[in-house]
């Protein structure tokens, strides 16, 4: 079954801005988000979910009541809910493997479904910008055609991305909205940053680094956080990455420079030393190959638990 706007089928392929300017109700919902402040959003009750992550709950969640994400430039953030139960799905795309996201996305949000509820599925569409190599509009167009693809009705809701989420400035472009999140009991959608990216912050980012696939990191049931264990090649020339100034790395490490927020190069830097010292995890990082699991204590921040078993 197709995606819907309104409850009529889209037409694609056509662009995100045709597409808005075909439903009014799209681009009124697009210019409001863009037109809020940014809210900075405290580690109590958050998930924060980076590159190549997924993580889905319910209002019924003890722990976690909010999950976000930022730092996206040509990346889109997506947010699928079932509005008869509220669960919601949200995760970090950069394009690797849209194919197999989104069939991944589908399945964390069944996951909680029972069939005889009520409701319908909504997505929500946030990132990008017009850049120079054009990967937002590549990605822009595989998320809506795999939604497209799948065989439930999804309702597109919030369509904010590639163009209509840029500005230019001095003939450059940049993305308006970098980061957004979604509170799991009253599905508010709402533009975001966050100072608390953890835990596990280098380990998570040196994962999706060394190109590893989209992966689910939270179990609803236990609301327990779950990494790894993971494993990676050493990275290639990490020593030769190390040595090169900020401009270089920007310049050679990004997909889109000019528009990466001020903490990008630090990031880097702090990821490949991560990957440095840790060339291969799976002895150093994940002992008797378990899982690191995280739960949130009474302040609603991550404490780590011990690994399953031990």
């Amino acid at each position: 079954m197709p995606l819907l706007v309104e409850g009529r089928r889209v037409r694609l392929p056509q662009s995100a801005g045709d597409l808005v300017r075909a439903h009014p109700l799209l681009e009124e919902r697009a210019r409001l988000l863009r037109g809020q402040s940014v809210q900075q959003v405290g580690p109590q009750g958050l998930l924060y979910v980076q590159q190549r992550e997924l993580a889905v709950t319910s209002p019924k969640d003890g722990s976690i009541s909010i999950l976000g994400s930022d730092d996206a430039t040509t990346c889109h953030i997506v947010v699928l809910r079932h509005t008869g139960n509220g669960a919601t799905c949200l995760t970090h795309c950069d394009g690797t493997d849209t194919k197999a996201e989104v069939p991944l996305i589908m399945n964390a949000i069944k996951s909680f479904s029972h069939h005889a509820q009520c409701g319908r599925l909504e997505v929500h569409l946030v990132g990008g910008f017009s850049d120079d190599r054009q990967l937002s509009q590549k990605l822009t167009h595989q998320l809506l055609s795999e939604f497209d693809r799948q065989e439930d009705d999804i309702h597109l809701v919030t369509l904010c991305v590639t163009e209509l989420n840029d500005r230019e400035e001095n003939e450059n472009h940049f993305p308006i909205i970098y980061g957004i999140a979604v509170n799991v009991k009253t599905a508010e959608i709402y533009r975001a940053s966050f100072q608390d990216r953890g835990p596990e912050e280098e380990l998570r980012a040196a994962r999706a680094l060394t190109g590893g696939p989209m992966i689910s990191i939270y179990d609803a049931k236990t609301e327990q956080l779950r990494i790894g264990p993971y494993s990676w090649m050493p990275f290639p020339h990490v020593d030769f990455w190390l040595q090169q100034d900020d401009k270089q790395i920007l310049e050679n490490l990004s997909t889109s420079p000019l528009a990466e927020p001020p903490h990008f190069v630090e990031h880097i830097r702090s990821t490949l030393m991560f990957l440095k010292k840790h060339p291969s995890p799976t002895n150093t990082l994940f002992p008797g190959n378990k899982a690191l699991l995280y739960k949130k204590n009474e302040d609603g921040l991550w404490e780590k638990i011990s690994s399953p078993g031990s």
